[in-house]
């Protein structure tokens, strides 16, 4: 999420805490319903999953330029026949 720094310092995080502190839910008060606060921390998560699976994914494979044939092979789990 983010790269430089803590979780903790990132604008989605500190929004995040502070969505589910203003609707907590106690026994005197109920600010939104315990089904729609679960709904929304676990779309949160799905999204914080995807960014980092989608740098992890880009810092992998964009813009080393041209790869070997062997870079390739290796790449995708085939394996180069051996030369006589």
């Amino acid at each position: 999420a983010n790269p430089n720094g803590s979780i903790n310092d990132s604008l989605a995080a500190k929004y995040i805490v502070a969505q589910f502190q203003k609707y907590r839910t106690t026994d005197q008060t109920l600010c939104k319903a315990k089904a729609e606060m679960h709904f929304l921390g676990q779309t949160y998560l799905c999204y914080l999953q995807s960014q980092r699976n989608y740098q992890r994914i880009r810092k992998e494979y964009a813009g080393r330029g041209e790869r070997t044939v062997k870079d390739t092979a290796n790449m995708v789990g085939f394996k180069l026949p051996h030369d006589p």
